[in-house]
This record gives structure tokens, C-alpha cells and sequence, in this order.
């Protein structure tokens, strides 16, 4: 494969980053959507495998049945591309308990929609404040739907957006690229950690 020169990332914020303020403002919102905490770091940080995306492909009953998902969602190669344009991202940790996970019930789905439409509304209030090309992934599959439309028109298009595991993001290298230690929990009575990531700047 031909190495590609990665686009020239313009800046819509210029001289200015993200504040305690700002930040102190996104981790009270994200709060009643069930975040506690989030941190900034560098794009370069995020790991894409190719591995990601085939087990999307080959692991997942959600593929090629889902807006947020594969094969909807862009190549390996396209996000790449995409990552390029971006110096700065937002790693958003939310806790669920590990029960939840293995259900397929209307409860899930309901902690599912909440954390989906809270990492939505981050991404809006950084819009607001002036970061203009803010672009959230979603932890889980999208649930804003009992089923989705796929391939008819998704019903909410203004909160469609793809997964991070859809967008061929490897969540336990990127997590350990920045220093933070997590494991797959397999004892169903715990908590679990996880992830979103908003594409800021």
C-alpha cells in the first residue's frame, strides 16, 4: 500500500485551546448522561487497525443492519483520512455494569440512548463555543431505534453518528497509547468502563 501524505489540518480555533473552563462545563453535562470523566489528547495517539473493522465484519449481528455501523460507516482507509484532519480529541469514560451487557432489553437500550445522545449534545455544545469541526464517536451500537431503518432513511439523522469501534479505532491500544490500563471484565457483577471519543480540532 502506497503511504499517503496525511491533509494539512487547518485550524477553525486559532489561538485558543481547550480550557478548564470548558472542559469543567462538558464533564458537568456529561454527568446526567452517565460520564464521569473526560480527558484531551492528541490525535496521534488513536490507533486504527484493520483487525477493528473485521471483527465488525465478522463478529458483530449489527453489521450491514445498522446506520452506525459497518459497512455504513467509512473505510479503514477513509478514516485515516479523516483522523489526519484533526490535532486534538476528547476521550469521554462512562461506567455501566457489566449485566447490562449481555441483555437485550429495553433497559440497556435505555442507558444506551441516554449515553448516545449526551456524547451528541458534548458535540454540540463544543460547536457552540466555537469548535466548529467537533465530531463525536459513540460507545456501543447505536440504540435510537428499536430497529433500525437501515437501509431506508435513519430516522434521526442529526444524531446519527458512528460507533468508535466503526470507525476502525483499536479502544485497548489507543487507551494504553495514553497511559491508562484497562482489561475486558469478565465477571458479570462488575462495573465496566466505556469509551467515546469526540474528534475536536
Amino acid at each position: 500500500m502506497n503511504a499517503m501524505k496525511p491533509p494539512k489540518v487547518v485550524p477553525f480555533k486559532t489561538n485558543l485551546s481547550l480550557g478548564t473552563d470548558l472542559l469543567g462545563q462538558l464533564l458537568e453535562k456529561g454527568k446526567k448522561y452517565g460520564l464521569n470523566a473526560i480527558f484531551p489528547f492528541s490525535t496521534e495517539k488513536i490507533i486504527l487497525a484493520e483487525w477493528v473493522h473485521l471483527k465488525c465484519r465478522y463478529g458483530c449481528s449489527k453489521y450491514n443492519t445498522n446506520w452506525c455501523c459497518p459497512p455504513a460507516t467509512p473505510s479503514p482507509e477513509k478514516v485515516r483520512n479523516i483522523i489526519g484532519e484533526y490535532t486534538t480529541a476528547l476521550l469521554l469514560v462512562g461506567t455501566k455494569k457489566c449485566s447490562d451487557f449481555y441483555r437485550d432489553n429495553q433497559r440497556k437500550r435505555s442507558v444506551q440512548v441516554r449515553c448516545w445522545r449526551g456524547t451528541v449534545g458534548l458535540e454540540r455544545t463544543l460547536f457552540l463555543e466555537g469548535y466548529y469541526k467537533a465530531f463525536s464517536l459513540v460507545g456501543e451500537c447505536c440504540a435510537l431505534c428499536k430497529e433500525c431503518a437501515y437501509p431506508a432513511d435513519c430516522r434521526f439523522p442529526q444524531e446519527k453518528r458512528p460507533s468508535v469501534e466503526s470507525f476502525s479505532i483499536d479502544v485497548i491500544g489507543t487507551l494504553k497509547n495514553l497511559g491508562k490500563m484497562t482489561r475486558v471484565e469478565t465477571d458479570t457483577g462488575a462495573t465496566y468502563n466505556y469509551y467515546g471519543i469526540i474528534l475536536v480540532e
